[in-house]
């Protein structure tokens, strides 16, 4: 079932609640190094890499065509998030399994659980942790159940309709590693920040379902700097 989000505040507790609940992890990728924990990881020790990649990466469009450098792959059997699809990881970046248990009266925090885990017609199977890499935020797969209606683009429209916040999107068809593909480029206001910053996210479709990859970022500037890294996923992604 498709679930409506909330307003920004609703957002900020769900997030709060999401802190206090433990989701499983597993071990990274071959090559891929251990998992990471977005609640609990702090950003890298040397911050240099990332003050690089930001200034080189200022004009999006730039950053955009660049790739990162490879540091495993994700999403074949025996990595950390088995999926439809695989990808390469870029180095340093931790993957970590999402997992959401049923709600029930020993276990009223899955209820808001569900609501951050679920948008529009896919849910997060994975989270990819930056901040080991000198970056804040996290590149993000989605995975839905097989229809016959799983059109890329129309599944990007459902996963942005699906949060309030999503201004100025711009969708247009794409190949993710020779597939076809649609991906999105829109907005959300940081009430943190009092400022708009962008993401993005690409859509495909595989005989298990359609599969949503996403990236945020603490701001703009965070977002432009991880963009090699979701080039890398992009450009890689194979079917099983």
């Amino acid at each position: 079932m498709v679930m409506t989000r909330g307003t920004a505040r609703r957002r900020v507790a769900v997030a709060a609640a999401v802190a206090a609940v433990t989701l499983a992890g597993c071990s990274s990728s071959p090559g891929g190094g251990g998992a990471g924990d977005g609640a609990s990881a702090g950003p890298s020790a040397s911050g240099a890499p990332a003050k690089a990649a930001r200034k080189d990466g200022a004009d999006g469009a730039g950053a955009a065509k660049a790739v990162a450098e490879k540091g495993g792959r994700l999403g074949g059997a025996g990595s950390a998030c088995e999926l439809p699809v695989s990808f390469d990881l870029a180095a340093a970046w931790k993957p970590k399994k999402i997992e959401v248990e049923p709600a029930d009266e020993e276990n009223p925090l899955a209820e808001a659980l569900t609501d951050l885990t679920e948008q529009g017609t896919v849910r997060m199977a994975c989270e990819i942790d930056a901040k080991p890499a000198g970056n804040i935020g996290f590149l993000r797969v989605w995975r839905g159940d097989a229809s016959d209606r799983d059109d890329p683009g129309a599944v990007l429209k459902a996963f942005t309709a699906d949060d309030p916040e999503a201004k100025k999107a711009t969708y247009t068809r794409v190949e993710a590693g020779g597939l076809p593909a649609a991906e999105v480029e829109y907005t959300v206001y940081s009430e943190l920040l009092e400022e708009e910053k962008r993401q993005r996210a690409f859509a495909v479709s595989t005989p298990d379902g359609p599969v949503v990859v996403h990236l945020g970022g603490m701001d703009t500037a965070e977002h432009t700097a991880m963009l090699p890294a979701y080039e890398l996923a992009k450009r890689s992604l194979k079917l099983g």
